[in-house]
């Protein structure tokens, strides 16, 4: 899922943030995860923003390695999450 926002920095050009890129197992190794992120991308830079952020919950190093490859850089901000309280 890409959701694009205004910001008010960067000359109002918006962010884009990826979530929830999931591809089932049986599905994995075929491109299909590269080609909708590298769609979501191209929408993202289409619509002008300045950059795209995505937060990975996963310990597995390949999923990582699938994100750098397409072009995230890990270590540039910090990820905060606040929870619901119960």
């Amino acid at each position: 899922m890409l959701i694009t926002a205004p910001n008010l920095l960067r000359g109002g050009r918006g962010h884009g943030f990826l979530e929830n890129v999931v591809t089932d197992p049986e599905f994995r190794d075929l491109g299909y995860g590269r080609a909708v992120v590298q769609a979501a991308l191209s929408k993202a830079w289409a619509d002008d923003c300045f950059h795209v952020l995505l937060q990975s919950g996963r310990a597995d190093p390949r999923v990582h390695r699938f994100y750098e490859s397409l072009g995230f850089e890990p270590g540039i901000r910090t990820a905060y999450v606040a929870r619901r309280p119960t």
